[in-house]
């Protein structure tokens, strides 16, 4: 067996603390070298909850040479730079997601994994929400058909805190969840996307993220696919509406599994009944219990693509597509136009 890839998590906020060192400490193949923190008692923290090495900043970090993968946990705004200058340290990286703020940062940030020979991967958790398996396995099992349209809803009321609720560092719902939906939609199309348009309002009191954003994009052969994000609905859309030529399913409520995980075990997330999705065509609404979604499986894809050579679960190809996607719907939202990608 091949030794265990030493990984360092930069950050222990939200992210870094319930998210990357929670399932790093869960996956055969890695193991928790050390979190990083420039602040004195979040380092305290770090040697009392995951009892390892609190290293004292990035730089640390990047000069331990047995740190061989470290994970982005930190404000979406410096994930370029970082990414790059671990990348050209010789280290392989994790971004969480968003990956970066523009379609020239991702490419920067590509262009840094292909000189330096070093893995680049975005944590896309997500692709493994048991209602996006759901929906992807009624495609691939012929039910819905031919996809048609999709419209994926993300809501909630009020704006964020931290530097999530700061626009300057990539806060908003906008690059937050926008970067799991478009994924997602991307994935379940699989036709390349040819126009997008966005309004994106920034109504708030007191910070300038968004508000509300909806995304429209078009895909080859005819499909159209939605994204609403929304802080300020007191009362949620069906979480997924998916259209095709046999039918449609439809569902509410969220993955289970961030809640299961910030109470210390996911694998106790269970979704009730009463969320399960519904199939409809002409004759009849059936319903569709939701399949086990399982986020352990995207570090368990970086430790084999780092000790086998797997094929990565994540392909930089798809985070290049999905930013293409991400820039397209800025460049909307601020001309009022269409973007032909």
């Amino acid at each position: 067996m091949p030794e265990p890839i030493q990984t360092a998590v930069i950050g222990y906020g939200f992210a870094g603390r319930c998210f990357h060192s929670y399932l790093i400490g869960l996956t055969p193949g890695l193991s928790l070298a050390g979190i990083a923190s420039r602040d004195p008692q979040t380092r305290e923290k770090i040697t009392r909850d995951r009892r390892c090495h609190a290293y004292a900043s990035f730089e640390e970090v990047l000069e331990d040479p047995k740190v061989q993968l470290v994970v982005l946990a930190t404000p979406n705004a410096v994930h370029c730079e970082q990414a790059v200058r671990a990348l050209s340290a010789g280290k392989h990286v994790v971004t969480d997601k968003i990956m970066c703020l523009s379609l020239n940062e991702c490419k920067q940030m590509i262009a840094a994994s292909e000189q330096n020979g070093r893995f680049l991967s975005v944590f896309q958790n997500r692709r493994w929400d048991g209602d996006f398996l759901t929906v992807r396995s009624l495609l691939d099992a012929g039910k819905l058909g031919d996809l048609r349209y999709a419209e994926l809803s993300w809501q909630g009321f009020g704006p964020w805190g931290g530097w999530r609720g700061q626009a300057e560092m990539g806060g908003g719902r906008f690059f937050d969840l926008g970067a799991h939906l478009i994924d997602q939609l991307l994935l379940l199309f699989e036709k390349p996307a040819e126009r997008v348009y966005a309004i994106i309002r920034r109504d708030y009191e007191g910070t300038d993220i968004d508000s509300e954003a909806l995304i429209v994009v078009s895909f080859a052969g005819g499909g159209t696919g939605v994204c609403d994000l929304s802080g300020t609905s007191a009362l949620s859309k069906p979480r997924w509406r998916v259209q095709g030529t046999r039918g449609t399913f439809v569902k509410h409520g969220l993955d289970p599994q961030e809640k299961a995980m910030i109470e210390g075990n996911i694998d106790d997330a269970h979704e009730p009944e009463e969320l399960y999705g519904r199939f409809h065509d002409n004759q009849a609404e059936i319903v569709v219990p939701t399949l086990p979604g399982r986020w352990r499986s995207y570090y368990e894809s970086v430790a084999a693509s780092l000790q086998h050579n797997a094929p990565p679960s994540v392909p930089l190809e798809d985070a290049r597509n999905a930013m293409a996607v991400i820039d397209a719907a800025l460049r909307s939202a601020a001309s009022g136009q269409a973007v032909t990608l």
